[in-house]
């Protein structure tokens, strides 16, 4: 096809770990492009503060973004906007089919990362970032000895709602049903822990605030349709979180919630095709852990390539 462009690297996502992947990869001398279908940054955009970054007591989560970015692209990957459709896997070469053009290339890392699934309710983008968080370990430090709530019934939710007991001066959980799904250890931890209460049947329905911030969250109970008022300074939602996998479903290497399986290479089964990040199986999701997936990834890749050109020659 006339509009395919041809690069030794095709990295498909621009957040900390695709920058820092490109980095790598095109400091190794080889093309790189970045596809992303918005800004560069991924959700660092979508964080006021960055605390918990080694080399920055605080950072706006833009300004890394940009600075991330500048790195990644001194060495001259390039960047360009396109949202993936599908992939085709040849031997020893590949295309990336996106609503804007195909890539050819010789090696792909998927670094698509992961989405928070939201509330849904009024306040709740409002807030985003002035009181509503989806990450209790980047956040919390902002709630000291403040009252939050923390919404959701599985490990996760609770976990970080224990997490946030260290932090915060109460942590009250909602749930929409009367018992959790957390493990049972972590369910003792929490009902022994003062400073963590729950209410049971409970569910959002408006996230209030001022200009600046939110003040707390409206409730109803979904057994007697009561509407409450609770005063809290930051809410925290734990119902759940999907990988951007959708165009990658037919190759094949996702598990069975649609996270990426990698060996600690960060690579897949299909030869050459490598995912870093968040949309990896994993535990942490942090800049910190994408940035770590990223540079092994940037490394991989050449040792891939530099493998591939080899075998070439020999069969030439």
């Amino acid at each position: 096809m006339s509009d395919t462009k041809y690069y030794d690297v095709v990295v498909i996502g621009a957040g900390p770990a695709g920058m820092t992947a490109a980095t790598y990869a095109s400091r190794a001398n080889l093309s790189v492009v970045m596809l992303d279908q918005g800004i560069y940054g991924g959700q660092m955009n979508n964080t006021a503060e960055v605390e918990n970054y080694p080399g920055f007591d605080n950072i706006m989560g833009p300004e890394l973004a940009e600075k991330m970015y500048s790195s990644s692209t001194k060495f001259g990957a390039e960047y360009a906007f396109g949202t993936v459709e599908n992939i085709e896997v040849e031997t020893g070469s590949k295309i990336v089919h996106t609503d804007s053009g195909d890539y050819e290339t010789k090696a792909i890392i998927i670094a698509t990362g992961s989405e928070h699934t939201h509330l849904g309710v009024d306040g709740e983008e409002t807030y985003q970032g002035k009181g509503v968080s989806y990450c209790s370990v980047c956040d919390g430090a902002f709630f000291k000895d403040e009252n939050v709530v923390v919404v959701g019934g599985g490990d996760s939710a609770i976990e970080e709602g224990l997490y946030l007991t260290n932090l915060a001066k109460s942590v009250t959980v909602l749930h929409r049903r009367d018992t959790l799904r957390a493990q049972q250890i972590i369910q003792d931890r929490a009902f022994n822990n003062e400073k963590m209460a729950f209410k049971w049947h409970t569910e959002v329905v408006e996230i209030t605030g001022d200009e600046d911030k939110m003040t707390g969250i409206n409730v109803i109970d979904n057994q007697t349709n009561d509407v409450t008022h609770i005063d809290a300074s930051g809410i925290f939602i734990y119902v759940g979180l999907k990988a951007n996998t959708q165009a990658f479903e037919k190759l094949g290497i996702t598990d069975q919630d649609g996270w990426i399986i990698t060996d600690n290479k960060m690579q897949t089964k299909i030869p050459g095709v490598f995912a870093v990040g968040d949309v990896r199986a994993k535990d942490l999701r942090q800049i910190t852990t994408a940035v770590g997936d990223g540079g092994i990834a940037g490394q991989g890749v050449y040792n891939y390539i530099s493998n591939l050109n080899a075998s070439i020659e020999e069969t030439a």
